[in-house]
C-alpha cells in the first residue's frame, strides 16, 4: 500500500492522502483471466443432434392374417368363432381347401382342448396336410404343463 505523503513546504492543511496502488489487482486480474480462458474447454456453436438416417427401403409387409381353428373336449371345432360339428368333416376340408388355394396363405392356428382325444386334432392337422395347408401351428401348449 502506498501512501502519498504531502511536501515539506508549502500546503499547511495536514490531510493525509491515502490511494490504493491497483496494479498487483490488475496483474493478479489478468492472471486469473488467463487461467480461465486456458483452462475453459473449446465450445463448438454447433448442437449435436442425432437424426435418424432415411431408409429407402420397402416398408414392412402387413401382418399376416390369422386363422383360428379351436377344437373343443368333445370334438366339436371353431373356425374363427364359427362352429363346425365334429363329424362334419366336409365343411372343415371345405375351408381348409379354400385357405390352401389362396397365394398368400393366412396363418392356422390350432388350438386344442385339454381333454379332447387325439383322433379329432389328428384328423384336422392330417387335413390340412393333404390339402397342401402350409402355414399350420398348434398353439396353447401353455395348458399341457
Amino acid at each position: 500500500m502506498a501512501m502519498n505523503v504531502g511536501s515539506s513546504g508549502g500546503d499547511e492543511d495536514g490531510d493525509v492522502m491515502v490511494d490504493i496502488n491497483t496494479t498487483p489487482l490488475i496483474d493478479v486480474m489478468l492472471v486469473l483471466l488467463i487461467m480461465f480462458i486456458i483452462t475453459i474447454p473449446i465450445q463448438t456453436h454447433a448442437v449435436k443432434m442425432n437424426m435418424p438416417i432415411p431408409n429407402n427401403n420397402a416398408p414392412p409387409p402387413k401382418p399376416p392374417e390369422i386363422i383360428r381353428i379351436d377344437v373343443d373336449f368333445d370334438g366339436t371345432v371353431g373356425w374363427n368363432g364359427e362352429v363346425i360339428q365334429a363329424g362334419d368333416r366336409a365343411s372343415i376340408e371345405s375351408h381348409l381347401q379354400a385357405v390352401a388355394a389362396m397365394a398368400d396363405q393366412p396363418e392356422v392356428h390350432l388350438r386344442p382342448n385339454k381333454l379332447v382325444t387325439y383322433k379329432y386334432v389328428a384328423m384336422i392337422m392330417a387335413t390340412a396336410q393333404r390339402l397342401g395347408v402350409t402355414k399350420i401351428g398348434i398353439v396353447g401348449n401353455e395348458q399341457f404343463l
